[in-house]
């Protein structure tokens, strides 16, 4: 384990928006930085960034926490690993202590991958340099045109032509046999260890972050028995489906342009580089899935397709059209000219023409998709109608019902159908999809209803208006002109401790327990403390609290010269809010008092029953005192 000095230094280097920029999209908005979730799809942004409280939250899915919880979540790792990938970026030294068998497996596992495929890029990229990848690799980029600049941002490399001679390098230098495998760098065979892309020209795949974790391979070779191109397998630290080529070296130009171009392959997206045009990814020959258009959507709602001339591949592709209509992105698709396709066509133009061509010859995926399937119809009109299917099906996935009008319209001009006619289709279609949605999910809604709405209690309320201002104010004194100043956390704790009140909620009990005694008499910072705690539901609970969407009476106007603010009130508002709470508690005591005295309204000679008929009379009493602080009086 790492030990709690280095932690706690991780944890105040990590600046929560250098953070999450690596990852996510911020624009400033007042003191805090809000950007589309990066944990579920959303149209419009809910994800707010606190840097002054160090904290995230995403106020459509719930989740929260701060760096190292962000870190935890959007690259799958484990705490320990998440510490480290904070301490690199940040160059803090790590003096571990031992982890369990477990965890050091999995560390170990992610970590040593990672290791070995920077390894082999740095090994591939230097093949370039000399001998048979000079004469063959590096000539093959020349080739194609592509110069030195885009080469080394994209860590193009060579595999040179031989039955295992990256392997060997590697075993030689120390690494490990299982994760060369792993990777899919090195292949094990009957007839030993090969390398797996020997002989090819390498495009190495690099994560959001940067991180190399796969790699593809193009073989020079013109033998149709070989593989054009060869891809990494799927591993640990490599799922193909969910990371785009190109997007770690797209991304800020994808939030700067506020569109992307999607295209087919390595070459494409280089070529494009190279003319200028940096906001362009490529699915690397995969369908598209959702992942990946889910990827794209962090940094921009705007999308364009770029097709080359292949009718019959077009044609197999428009399912990743619906995909990307799902998830609301606004999308636009680009026909080349024949024989044509985006590597070919932006080598032969220049920025500008390339754009100028873009502009004006992208078109919106309606119109596209009418032309490409309405040659197929010849007039004939079970076909035609098949067609207008297939557009509304479209159509009807598009979530946004203002867009969904702007389509229809536009699909009645081009296919002389009424616009009624369409509507009346797509309703029926949204309502068989709703209602099988419905039936589908109606069981599963009934099994975790009770698992997802978490248990509340009575003082709730009042308890968590408490740990607010524990949390937000807990070293601040209060009636400092008395003889008798005291802080705020511990007057609320005194306060409950002298009258016995315990929380039933088993997190707000933890939580004051641990106040109490982990920091109530120490100089640690209060919101630190609880925000960076081990325990996932204190973090989240105080993330909640620090990060509510709406102010409660913050701020309050005396006249026009005078502004007083909530803590300029805490006098009033902590021991309001603590008396609201005794008389919570004491309604209670009352109500159950109550019960039992009408369960034992027949046995008039109990002793139990007149005990509780003194105590019932006390507790009016307290609970009309009580009352009376609430509603008059006023500290000074």
């Amino acid at each position: 384990m790492i030990d709690n000095i280095t932690v706690q230094k991780i944890f105040e280097s990590a600046e929560i928006r250098e953070v999450v920029s690596d990852f996510v999209t911020l624009k400033k908005r007042g003191v805090n930085y809000i950007g589309l979730c990066p944990f579920h799809n959303e149209k419009t942004p809910s994800f707010i960034v606190s840097p002054s409280k160090g904290i995230y939250k995403c106020f459509g899915c719930g989740k929260g926490g701060n760096a190292v919880n962000f870190v935890m979540e959007v690259e799958q790792l484990s705490y320990v690993e998440a510490l480290k990938y904070l301490a690199k970026k940040y160059n803090i030294e790590i003096e571990e202590k031992e982890l369990s068998e477990e965890e050091k497996q999995r560390q170990d596992d992610r970590e040593s991958m990672l290791i070995v495929s920077k390894m082999a890029s740095d090994y591939f990229e230097s093949n370039l340099l000399k001998n048979e990848g000079l004469a063959i690799g590096l000539s093959y980029f020349k080739e194609r045109s592509f110069q030195n600049d885009v080469i080394k941002t994209f860590n193009l490399g060579y595999c040179l032509d031989k039955w295992d001679d990256f392997t060997n390098n590697a075993l030689k230098e120390g690494y490990k046999q299982k994760y060369l495998v792993d990777t899919g760098l090195t292949i094990e065979s009957e007839k030993g260890l090969f390398d797996r892309f020997k002989g090819r020209v390498i495009f190495p795949i690099h994560s959001v972050a940067g991180k190399i974790i796969g790699f593809g391979g193009r073989t020079l070779r013109k033998d149709k028995n070989t593989a054009k191109y060869l891809n990494s397998p799927e591993s640990l630290i490599y799922h193909k489906s969910k990371i785009l080529y190109g997007i770690y070296q797209a991304k800020r130009q994808l939030v700067n342009k506020d569109k992307c171009y999607l295209v087919e392959g390595y070459t494409d997206v280089l070529s494009f580089h190279q003319s200028g045009i940096e906001n362009v990814v490529a699915s690397s020959g995969t369908s598209l899935t959702v992942e990946q258009i889910r990827l794209i959507k962090r940094f921009t709602n705007n999308i364009t397709i770029i097709y080359d001339g292949d009718a019959a591949g077009i044609k197999a592709s428009l399912r990743g059209i619906d995909l990307i209509l799902e998830q609301g992105l606004n999308i636009k698709v680009l026909l080349l000219p024949d024989g044509e396709d985006p590597d070919s066509f932006a080598k032969n133009h220049s920025s500008s023409e390339l754009l100028n061509y873009i502009n004006a010859n992208e078109v919106d995926f309606i119109v596209f998709k009418t032309k490409i399937l309405l040659e197929d119809t010849k007039g004939d009109p079970i076909l035609k109608a098949r067609l207008i299917t297939s557009i509304i099906n479209s159509i009807a996935k598009i979530p946004d019902s203002i867009l969904r009008s702007v389509y229809i319209k536009e699909c009645s001009s081009l296919l002389k159908v009424k616009e009624s006619v369409l509507y009346n289709e797509i309703g029926k279609l949204k309502t068989t999809i709703d209602s099988s949605s419905a039936d589908l999910n109606t069981s599963v809604n009934e099994e975790i209803v009770s698992s997802a709405i978490p248990k509340t209690y009575e003082c709730d309320l009042e308890e968590k208006e408490l740990i607010r201002y524990i949390l937000l104010y807990g070293d601040i004194e209060l009636f400092k002109s008395s003889d008798s100043p005291m802080k705020v956390g511990k007057f609320i704790i005194d306060e409950m401790n002298n009258d016995n009140l315990k929380s039933e909620n088993p997190l707000y009990a933890l939580f004051f327990e641990k106040y109490s005694l982990d920091i109530m008499n120490t100089e640690n910072d209060i919101k630190s403390y609880f925000r960076d705690n081990e325990d996932s539901n204190l973090r989240n609970l105080t993330v909640d609290i620090l990060s509510e969407k709406y102010e409660i009476s913050k701020v309050w106007t005396l006249n026009d010269n005078h502004i007083e603010t909530e803590e300029h009130k805490l006098n009033d508002l902590v021991l309001k809010t603590i008396n609201e709470y005794k008389y919570k508690k004491v309604e209670l005591l009352l109500k159950q008092f109550n019960n039992r005295i009408k369960e034992l309204s027949n046995e008039s000679n109990s002793e139990e029953l007149r005990d509780l008929l003194i105590k019932k009379i006390s507790l009016q009493k307290v609970k009309s005192q009580l009352a009376q602080f609430i509603g008059h009086r006023t500290i000074i």
